[in-house]
C-alpha cells in the first residue's frame, strides 16, 4: 500500500504541491495531455524546471496564462494555487494584479499565439467561472471517477468556505480568481498525478499558516486568510513567526479534503522524496513542500 505524506513545514499552495508531486517521480508530461480533456488549453501553458530554494533542489511548477498581461508568470504561483485574490499582494506589491488578470485579464486573449477559433466560446466567463461553471468542466472532461471526485470534493471545500463568508449558497459562488485557470490546473492536476503515482493513503503534518497581513478584495486581512481559515477548520495548524501567507486557499483544500490523518512522519519503508517551490524565498528556511511517498 502506498502512504504519501505532505511535509508543510513551509506551508502550502497548490503549485507546490505538483511541483513537489512530480519531483517525486510523477509524469509531466502525461500531466499535461490529461489536461487537455478540459478543452481550455488555449487559455495557458505549463512550465516546470529545477530551482534551488535555501539550499534544497526543487522543482517549481508555474501555469502561465496566455495574455498579454501575463508576463510575470504568475510570480503568484505561490499562491496561485489558491485561487482568489487575496494573496497575492502581501508580498509583492505588484502581484495583486494578476490576481485578477489571471483570470480575466486572459480571457480572450489567447489568440495571441493559438487562437483556435472557438476560443471565445468560453472566455467571457473566464474572470468569473462560477462553482457550476467548474463543476461541469470537471463532469465534462473525460477523466477517471478517481479523478473527477477527488477534484470536485477540494472544489467543493473551497466554494464553501467562500460561499460562508461572503453569505452566498454554495450554488451562486463566483470565484473570481479561484476559478481562475491555474487554480483549475493545480486542483485537477493533483488529482490527476496522486491518480497516476496510486497513492492509497494520505496523511500530513499539521498546517503553518504564517502571520501578518495580506491585502484581499476587501481590504486589509488578517493571515491567515478567512477563506484558508475556514477551509482548515478540524484540521491542525501550526504557529509561525514567517511574516507572509504561507498556507494559500487551494493549497489548504487540496490537504484538508486529502489527508485522512494529521501526524508525524509515519513509519514506512521511504520509496520517493519530492520537493516542490513556493515563489517567495525566506532568510531562514527553504520555502518548499515536501512529499515524502513509501510503502
Amino acid at each position: 500500500m502506498k502512504t504519501l505524506y505532505f511535509d508543510c513545514f513551509s506551508g502550502v499552495s497548490g503549485d507546490m504541491v505538483i511541483g513537489a508531486l512530480i519531483d517525486a517521480g510523477a509524469d509531466p508530461v502525461k500531466l499535461v495531455e490529461e489536461l487537455k480533456k478540459l478543452h481550455i488549453e488555449d487559455e495557458y501553458e505549463l512550465k516546470w524546471k529545477k530551482v534551488v530554494k535555501n539550499g534544497i533542489t526543487s522543482t517549481k511548477f508555474d501555469v502561465v496564462l496566455l495574455n498579454q498581461h501575463q508576463h510575470n508568470h504568475h510570480e503568484h504561483d505561490h499562491d496561485h494555487g489558491h485561487g482568489h485574490t487575496h494573496e497575492h499582494d502581501h508580498d509583492h506589491g505588484h502581484t495583486h494584479t494578476h490576481e485578477h488578470s489571471h483570470d480575466h485579464g486572459h480571457t480572450h486573449t489567447h489568440d495571441n499565439d493559438h487562437d483556435h477559433g472557438h476560443t471565445h466560446t468560453h472566455d467571457h466567463h473566464h474572470d468569473h467561472r462560477s462553482y457550476q461553471d467548474i463543476v461541469r468542466l470537471i463532469e465534462e472532461a473525460d477523466f477517471s471517477q478517481q479523478v473527477k471526485e477527488t477534484a470536485l470534493k477540494i472544489f467543493k471545500k473551497i466554494g464553501e468556505a467562500e460561499g460562508l463568508i461572503h453569505g452566498v449558497p454554495l450554488e451562486q459562488v463566483h470565484f473570481h480568481e479561484v476559478g481562475a485557470v491555474d487554480s483549475i490546473i493545480d486542483i485537477i492536476g493533483t488529482a490527476i498525478l496522486i491518480d497516476q503515482l496510486k497513492i492509497s493513503v494520505i496523511k500530513s503534518s499539521p498546517i503553518p499558516v504564517g502571520t501578518g497581513k495580506i491585502r484581499i478584495d476587501h481590504g486589509i486581512y488578517p493571515v491567515p486568510a478567512p477563506a484558508t481559515l475556514e477551509i482548515l477548520k478540524g484540521v491542525p495548524i501550526e504557529h509561525s513567526e514567517v511574516r507572509f501567507e504561507l498556507t494559500t486557499p487551494t493549497g489548504a483544500a487540496i490537504v484538508a479534503v486529502l489527508a485522512e490523518e494529521f501526524c508525524s512522519i509515519p513509519s514506512m519503508k521511504v520509496i520517493s522524496i519530492g520537493y516542490g517551490a513556493g515563489t517567495k524565498t525566506f532568510k531562514d528556511h527553504p520555502n518548499v513542500v515536501r512529499i515524502i511517498i513509501g510503502e
